[in-house]
């Protein structure tokens, strides 16, 4: 039974993440590859690993980026063929505003859980995914 809660809270943070990303025009699988890439230059790869997603949707979600504007491709001085996604300002902008609406709904939800709950909570989840680890280390 926890996992169907798992997966069930996972998809209404999805669908909470399409509705805040949607405030500014994107969508959560957008979110997520400007915020893998703003912090340091990464490639379409690496920030596929850092997803644990596929490379080939990081690469749409890349080009669909690029050619609107929120980003580039610059030029990966340890690789030709692979160059970083960088957003540009309007990106970091929009990426910006995607975070503080985040952190206000995250925070609203925070509030209605006493403090004890969402440290034990996060522990609890933090144990599940070792054991998850332990029983499958190829993952």
């Amino acid at each position: 039974m926890i996992v169907a809660d798992i997966y069930e809270l996972a998809g209404r943070f999805r669908d909470g993440g399409e509705a805040i990303a949607a405030t500014v025009g994107q969508t959560q699988a957008r979110w997520q590859v400007m915020s893998a890439a703003s912090v340091d230059p990464r490639t379409v790869p690496q920030i596929a690993r850092r997803l644990g997603v596929s490379r080939q949707n990081v690469q749409r979600i890349a080009d669909l980026l690029v050619k609107e504007n929120w980003a580039s491709f610059e030029t990966n001085p340890d690789h030709r063929s692979s160059p970083f996604l960088v957003l540009n300002a309007r990106g970091q902008e929009a990426l910006a505003k995607i975070n503080k609406a985040a952190s206000q709904s995250h925070a609203q939800i925070a509030r209605q859980l006493a403090g004890t709950h969402v440290g034990a909570l996060h522990r609890g989840l933090r144990r599940l995914i070792q054991a998850l680890d332990d029983s499958n280390p190829t993952v």
